[in-house]
């Protein structure tokens, strides 16, 4: 994995050995992809104490059984094994809930569609779901860095004023807005805009190295990215462009 040796498989591979440091780290890397999977059960099942319970499972399932013991990154990308895990894992709870046959519990959709990742009438199916709350993580992800960046650099005040800049197309009385309270020629933050959206694609692409093996599979995400950004914030920016 030459280039990509900080990588959420990374992660996971040092998590086999039990050492406490990565064990912690798998923790946290769960937590971060905690609403990804929380947006795809609730998609799944009826009622929303249920799918937090579910989705807290799920974790304690992954990190105490060791699902993770079987992932490969040879195989693939971090984000399709996270939802592979999370499908697997509703069948079996599924299975078992019929098996008790507990009336008033657990309510699933049809397990087909847990399987499939179907529609279910409430807008999206559960695998758009979990993408859409991806992309968000990965670019709010993106956003951090950025603003952390700035920090260092004493633009703090400059990226506050752009960030809106970031993810939507400003219009003329935009530019002029911000150009007046931060005292700059529209010219100016015309170019700083540029290249603040140019360092965020940067970003972007580094947030997703780290749960890829292989250029190929970020090539991957790169465009699953712009896909889920695109539904999700229904406009035309040049974020839904990352990595062209």
């Amino acid at each position: 994995m030459s280039g990509f040796d900080t990588t959420h498989w990374s992660v996971i591979l040092r998590a086999r050995g039990g050492a406490g440091e990565a064990r912690e780290a798998l923790e946290d890397l769960c937590r971060t992809y905690r609403t990804p999977v929380l947006a795809y059960i609730r998609r799944c099942v009826r009622g929303g104490d249920a799918a937090e319970d579910l989705t807290q499972a799920f974790f304690v399932h992954f990190l105490e059984k060791e699902t993770f013991s079987v992932a490969d990154p040879q195989r693939g990308r971090f984000r399709a094994f996270l939802l592979t895990a999370v499908k697997r894992f509703l069948i079996n709870a599924h299975a078992e809930t019929q098996t008790a046959k507990r009336g008033g519990g657990v309510q699933f959709d049809s397990i087909d569609e847990i399987a499939m990742g179907s529609e279910i009438g409430r807008g999206e199916t559960p695998d758009q779901a979990f993408e859409r709350s991806w992309a968000m993580i990965v670019l709010e992800g993106a956003l951090r860095r950025l603003r952390s960046e700035a920090q260092q650099a004493g633009k703090q005040v400059l990226f506050e004023h752009l960030r809106e800049f970031l993810t939507e197309a400003p219009d003329d009385a935009d530019y002029t807005r911000v150009a007046t309270a931060l005292n700059l020629r529209r010219n100016t933050l015309a170019v700083a805009v540029h290249r603040m959206r140019h360092r965020l694609r940067e970003l972007v692409r580094i947030e997703l190295a780290q749960s890829t093996s292989s250029r190929g599979d970020l090539e991957c995400e790169l465009r699953e990215l712009r896909g889920a950004l695109g539904a999700a914030m229904q406009a035309d920016t040049e974020i839904s462009q990352v990595g062209s």
